[in-house]
């Protein structure tokens, strides 16, 4: 099924059989030389997992298991929870210099590089993501349900299906001439009011998606639209929580200006998406009410390199330049702060798998690494009521986690190039 693994890893022809022992749910250990505890923030050496089948029931100091059990032997490496990414885009082409990008390419292509992207996200070692709207809607919740079915590889997903945007705003395809026609598909979360938010909202439950993405403010990365602009208004975004919570679910919103965060937590958002230009208002808001941030603090750099190379619109690296620096200021004052924060990447402006390459951005501007580790494991789970299940090695959460042959709590960037992946007792790589 995976191609293009890299080559048959130790032990991994001795521990084929983990798949079929989690299908008929038996037990099952692994031997991890050090784990991280993301729970208590702490590492503990030499430690038994046992399995049965998709779940972990203990963990604890390592003793021979009983004479003839499978054991996977991860005693040289340091093992983690499967991280999670809480800002994605997988059902999408990807940036490019193209204002026009999103339009080249059908549905049934776009089902395709999903599934591309979910499966190198996987690889690379998060076994959960958020993915947060895509351009044309729900197609989100055909992978997540294709990746549940075990019909395509990838990480667990909780998806909001489409942008809930302003005419021309930030969650919009623009930048094109004045009659060119926008396929439905990719307007389906376009609100004028307050009702329409409503109904849109509602809609949106009803095609199954997981929670609700609103596009408060303009953005980087979209013609015509300023980041600092706030566009749905405070009303707007309340009746969209408001719908969330019916549901039983919530909204996070897209907000890069100072008055749309403010706006959105007084709306009532569970999380804030990039939050480049927040200000210590905002900070102490955030901190105030328990909403997350969630600051891809790598982007900025990537754009900058890449977008300069190929030529994107001048008006989009012009904005790249003026939110980058801000939002990593702003980022060191929310952590210093105890502001809560989610790893979350955008990835999709970069290319999907290269997830972890902000982690040692999130070192630099202020986190340890044990904080970075759990900003993208036990936190993003706690953000998702999804503790319970995924998050950390514990008992009666997921068997999702990863090996990695260096210390990432001596260089972080070990992350960078996971060595073994596990997703729910089964052996991805």
């Amino acid at each position: 099924m995976f191609g293009h693994l890299r080559g048959i890893i130790p032990g991994l022809l001795a521990f084929a059989v983990l798949a079929a022992t989690s299908a008929s749910a038996q037990t099952s250990y692994v031997h991890a030389g050090r784990l991280v505890d993301t729970i208590e923030g702490k590492v503990l050496e030499d430690q038994l997992i046992t399995l049965d089948g998709e779940r972990v029931v203990a963990v604890e100091p390592f003793t021979p298991p009983p004479a003839g059990s499978q054991v996977l032997d991860w005693s040289a490496y340091t093992v983690l929870p499967g991280l999670i990414d809480a800002h994605t885009h997988l059902s999408d082409w990807g940036q490019s210099n193209n204002v026009a990008e999103p339009l080249l390419h059908s549905a049934e292509e776009i089902a395709l590089i999903g599934a591309l992207n979910a499966r190198e996200t996987l690889e690379a070692g998060f076994t959960s993501v958020r993915d947060v709207g895509a351009f044309r809607a729900n197609g989100e919740v055909a992978l997540r349900n294709a990746i549940n079915r075990g019909w395509v590889p990838g990480p667990r997903m909780w998806v909001a299906g489409a942008y809930l945007t302003v005419p021309g705003g930030g969650g919009e395809v623009t930048g094109l001439s004045p009659d060119a026609v926008i396929p439905a598909d990719m307007r389906v979360g376009v609100v004028r009011n307050a009702g329409e938010m409503r109904e849109k909202s509602r809609y949106l439950f009803q095609q199954g998606v997981d929670f609700l993405k609103l596009i408060a403010t303009g953005a980087v990365l979209a013609e015509g639209t300023e980041p600092g602009a706030l566009e749905l208004t405070e009303e707007e975004m309340r009746a969209a929580v408001e719908v969330a919570d019916s549901f039983g679910s919530y909204a996070t919103a897209h907000a890069h200006g100072a008055e749309g965060i403010k706006a959105a937590i007084r709306a009532g958002v569970r999380s804030i998406e990039h939050a480049s230009l927040i200000d210590d208002e905002g900070i102490r808001m955030a901190r105030d009410a328990g909403v997350w941030l969630s600051m891809d603090i790598y982007n900025g750099d990537f754009i900058e390199e890449v977008g300069t190379r190929d030529g994107w619109p001048a008006d989009m690296l012009r904005k790249n330049e003026e939110t980058t620096d801000a939002q990593r200021e702003g980022f060191t004052r929310a952590v210093a702060a105890g502001v809560r924060i989610a790893y979350g990447t955008d990835a999709g402006v970069y290319p999907h798998g290269d997830n972890a390459r902000q982690f040692a951005y999130m070192v630099r501007y202020g986190m340890t690494p044990m904080q970075a580790i759990q900003a993208a494991t036990i936190s993003v789970a706690q953000m998702m009521d999804e503790d319970a299940n995924i998050g950390a090695i514990a008992p009666g959460r997921f068997a999702d986690m990863i090996a990695v042959a260096s210390d990432p709590l001596s260089d972080i960037t070990a992350l960078e190039n996971v060595d073994h992946v596990m997703k729910g007792g089964e052996l991805v790589r």
